[in-house]
């Protein structure tokens, strides 16, 4: 991967059976190792010639590991980690009415956000994330807890027209959003969004403003668009046109925006998006256990659509598992096309991967494992029962790997996770924060 034969010192190099970089698309190196100095990648060659040509202060071996990209969660809202489980089986908009926006209208403070991203924070590093993209209520409070977890994140600058614990109107949230950006804007592990909630929340007159400042910031837009039929009714009844034909109406749609679910798409409406450059989160367990349906992801690939994928929220997951993204999304695409060709393990990484940081206006600093690129990795241990014997590590990661394998974490060069074990944070006191907050949402009526 890198060609001249210069000799060169790093702060470390990690050896691996096996390394997919993503980029280039679809290989596979053997016994390589990747040299890492001021938390940034500055060589990937084979193992051997690694050990002559550079000098490390420190070097990791993991002789039954492959190494990927750390992972990128490309829709959540990491704060609602503390109501996992508290209203499941349920229609979308019956648990958002009577469950979600009741419990939030109550609990949703900025201490319940800094403790319930914090919760979510060390659960994706556990399994391989080093990246979120969140919308939620005090964005400055996710920041924080994401800066104290070393994770990196995406925040979005949220919008909806109600009033709630954070902002009483949609001035209101853009102007503390804002200030946010402005306060944040040179940590250099966070990012920001434009995060309309959704166009059943958010008027006209809020998107146009939403869309000069994002052309002003230069970042991206996401929202929450044709995730249930109900909205799309609701659409109809309203405006007289889908929600996806409202945001182009608007002017919203191009290269910087982000479908969040983006189920029910008719063929002309891929098409569009497809042509305008835009960008999918696909959310497929939330998507599945809200009975949204299965979003026609092999028609978007098919048509060029970059499409990324995310968990959505521990609340309507109930995990934020982008191992298990990666294979129900392979899985669903397969039955849905009925080729099972449709989206091949080296997609579905490149999805969890390249694909989402890209949307983000991330991709030259993560997302694959290439020169220049921040070190931010994954080791996932292919030594066990279950993953045993392993003809394809890349088949494995999606078909057979699950969190519970990934070993070794960093971001930036800085290690996380190690041998499982988050290595900086103090497990048992999130948990009992999460015991505490548990004990005040169940007295909710």
């Amino acid at each position: 991967m890198q060609e001249s034969n210069f000799r060169f010192t790093a702060d470390m190099v990690i050896e691996a059976a096996w390394i997919i970089p993503v980029e280039p698309h679809g290989i596979v190196l053997e016994n390589h190792a990747v040299a890492i100095a001021d938390g940034k990648i500055v060589s990937l060659l084979p193992r051997d010639e690694m050990a002559v040509r550079c000098s490390a202060g420190q070097t990791q071996q993991f002789g039954s590991h492959v190494l990927i990209p750390g992972l990128v969660n490309f829709h959540s809202h990491a704060a609602m980690t503390l109501m996992r489980g508290l209203a499941d089986d349920l229609k979308l908009m019956d648990w958002l009415s009577n469950h979600v926006w009741p419990a939030e209208a109550k609990h949703a403070t900025a201490q319940f956000v800094y403790d319930g991203t914090l919760l979510a924070c060390a659960e994706m590093l556990r399994g391989g994330i080093t990246c979120f993209n969140d919308m939620y209520f005090f964005p400055e409070m996710t920041a924080r807890a994401a800066l104290d977890a070393g994770m990196r994140a995406a925040l979005g600058i949220i919008v909806i027209e109600f009033p709630t614990a954070y902002a009483s109107d949609a001035q209101d949230y853009l102007s503390k959003g804002l200030a946010m950006r402005d306060e944040l804007k040179h940590e250099s592990s966070l990012s920001f969004c434009m995060a309309p909630h959704a166009p059943y929340t958010v008027s006209d007159k809020s998107f146009e403003q939403i869309l000069t400042l994002s052309e002003q910031l230069q970042i991206p837009i996401n929202t929450h668009l044709h995730e249930t039929q109900d909205e799309i009714r609701e659409s109809m009844a309203r405006f007289g046109m889908r929600p996806l034909a409202r945001l182009e109406k608007l002017g919203l749609l191009g290269p910087n925006f982000i479908a969040v679910h983006a189920v029910h798409l008719e063929p002309a409406e891929i098409a569009l998006l497809a042509r305008l450059g835009c960008s999918v989160a696909h959310c497929p367990s939330s998507n599945l256990k809200l009975a949204s349906g299965i979003a026609p992801v092999d028609k978007m690939l098919s048509s060029g659509i970059n499409v990324g994928l995310g968990t959505d929220g521990a609340a309507s997951n109930n995990r934020l598992d982008v191992f298990c993204e990666m294979r129900l999304a392979a899985l669903l695409a397969k039955a849905n096309s009925q080729n099972a060709e449709t989206l091949p393990a080296h997609t579905a990484l490149r999805m969890a991967t390249l694909n989402a940081a890209q949307a983000l206006g991330l991709e030259r600093k993560i997302g694959s494992i290439e020169p220049g690129k921040s070190a931010d990795l994954c080791a996932v241990n292919l030594d066990s029962i279950e993953l045993s014997p392993c003809y394809d590590p890349a088949s494995h990661l999606i078909y057979a790997a699950g969190r519970e394998h990934v070993s070794d974490v960093w971001v930036a060069g800085k290690q996380l996770v190690g041998s499982g074990r988050v290595l900086h944070m103090d497990e048992n006191g999130i948990k009992r924060k999460a015991a505490e907050w548990k004990s005040r949402i169940a007295e909710t009526p």
